[in-house]
């Protein structure tokens, strides 16, 4: 029994890592073309909405995805019920997106904004269409088939957004990309799954699933405002270029921060589920999940941070140069994410949704702060002031999860801390090199190749035992592949 489930979550990383990089990445190419051929400004626009459709998207799932996966056993009226609510909640909230549109626009100053409300607000009715299809997947742990899909729908959209952007449309080839893409993924997961609906609906299995899915709602609620308030601040209060280049330089943390906490998020909640009843399974798994993911996540994060100014001017040119500085920020609140959705993860599976929701409303007091700051003497300010309170919510996410498990703060601290010194001294050593007077194109490879062999042989000396299984995992796939 251990050993499937191993497997099945080995293979469910996999799988959920190439569908990241799938669909993530492939987007991410595309952006790099799309920041050549639009403006600061342009994208700018696009993100001062970013809020609305973030905090639509969680009010329509309201919670019961990660309800019905966590439920073991699971009914084809549960399922009925939660598709026909996600499906009418996703139509009220576009017609209030609609009405809402000219006050949207009149608030960030920008007339286009009427328009392009009322046509990305669409993306929330198709997306609902797709919440029940994905959720199957997820709890199959099947993401081979979602990665299928996130490759289909990235890369046509892609073609779709450049297209526009050359034919002129200017911010309107990212309003087609986004559309296309969610549109593409919603009709392959439905091809692609047996489930269809039959008009049905459960008084009794909608208060089961609320009951647990109402408080993550609210807790979702709160981290997607948080997430974006940024973009609300910074667009209200400075000017649409400037909110672009924080948008372009959270697009780059997000290449490895949100996909790395997105794979560690998708997996290990399916597969901690199916052993919650067991504590000493459940604390050896969660244990070995924080180590090897955060080994991975400490060395990106610090690394981007290191080689943020060559990477940016040789990728998306000059224009994009403000964003160096607010990407190297960012880069060290990033990298607690998964950190912090690993830890909320076990909230969830041992079915304490109210902490879950105490804790949001105590990050998000914190956070209040840096916002503040943000708005009183700049975006840099706001962004190391993020720093610190993504620090302080670690230490209260983890002090609640580690009393479920018995996994104290400090033990984790200990088990990750060896990591952590040899990627900050490792990106240290890759950041002095940006003082030589080098070429881009010879200083970022150069920063690489150090970064890469400076990590090798300190994990060969130290035999950290989460690089060790790290490094036989990759062999073993290697030699599955011969």
């Amino acid at each position: 029994m251990a050993e499937s489930i191993k497997d099945k979550a080995v293979k469910g990383i996999g799988w959920s890592f190439v569908d990241n990089v799938a669909s993530s990445g492939i987007t991410f190419l595309v952006g790099l073309i799309l920041a050549r051929l639009l403006t600061p400004a342009e994208y700018g626009i696009m993100a001062m909405i970013a809020i609305f459709i973030a905090v639509s998207n969680s009010i329509i799932d309201s919670g019961f995805s990660n309800a019905l996966v966590r439920k073991i056993n699971i009914q084809r009226i549960d399922y009925n019920t939660v598709f026909f609510f996600n499906l009418v909640v996703s139509l009220v909230m576009y017609l209030l997106l609609y009405i809402a549109s000219p006050a949207i626009s009149a608030f960030f100053k920008e007339p286009v904004l009427i328009e392009i409300v009322r046509v990305i607000g669409w993306v929330l009715v198709i997306n609902a269409l797709a919440i029940i299809p994905r959720t199957i997947f997820v709890r199959n742990v099947d993401f081979k088939t979602q990665t299928k899909v996130s490759l289909i729908s990235s890369i046509t959209s892609g073609i779709i957004g450049i297209g526009m952007a050359l034919s002129g449309f200017g911010v309107w080839s990212l309003v087609g990309q986004q559309l296309s893409r969610q549109l593409l993924n919603t009709i392959f997961l439905w091809i692609y799954c047996n489930w269809r609906p039959v008009f049905e609906f459960s008084k009794d299995s909608f208060k089961e699933l609320f009951g647990f899915g109402s408080k993550l709602l609210l807790s979702g609620l709160l981290d997607t405002i948080y997430k974006n308030i940024y973009y609300i601040i910074i667009g209200r209060f400075y000017t649409s270029a400037q909110l672009g280049q924080y948008t372009r330089a959270e697009q780059f943390n997000m290449i490895f921060s949100s996909n790395l906490t997105s794979v560690v998020q998708r997996v290990s909640y399916p597969v901690l589920s199916s052993i919650q009843k067991d504590p000493e399974r459940l604390r050896e798994a969660y244990r070995k999940v924080i180590k090897s993911t955060m080994l991975i996540t400490f060395a990106c994060m610090l690394g981007l941070a290191a080689v943020a100014k060559p990477l940016i001017l040789i990728l998306i040119g000059n224009k994009w140069l403000p964003a160096v500085y607010l990407l190297q920020i960012i880069c060290f609140s990033g990298m607690l994410y998964p950190l912090h959705a690993i830890n909320l993860n076990i909230l969830q599976v041992k079915g304490r949704s109210d902490l879950f929701l105490k804790l949001e409303i105590i990050k998000k007091i914190i956070a209040i702060g840096p916002i503040a700051i943000g708005i009183l003497y700049g975006i840099e300010y706001m962004l190391l002031g993020s720093v610190l309170t993504s620090f302080i919510a670690y230490f209260l996410n983890s002090y609640y999860s580690a009393n479920l498990i018995n996994y104290p703060t400090l033990e984790q601290i200990k088990d990750i801390l060896p990591t952590f010194l040899i990627s900050l001294g490792t990106a240290l050593l890759m950041w002095c090199l940006t003082f030589l007077d080098l070429s881009e194109f010879i200083l970022l490879p150069i920063q690489i190749i150090l970064g890469l062999v400076v990590a090798f042989i300190l994990y060969e000396k130290t035999h950290l035992s989460e690089y060790m299984e790290l490094k036989q995992l990759a062999l073993s796939l290697l030699c599955r592949k011969k």
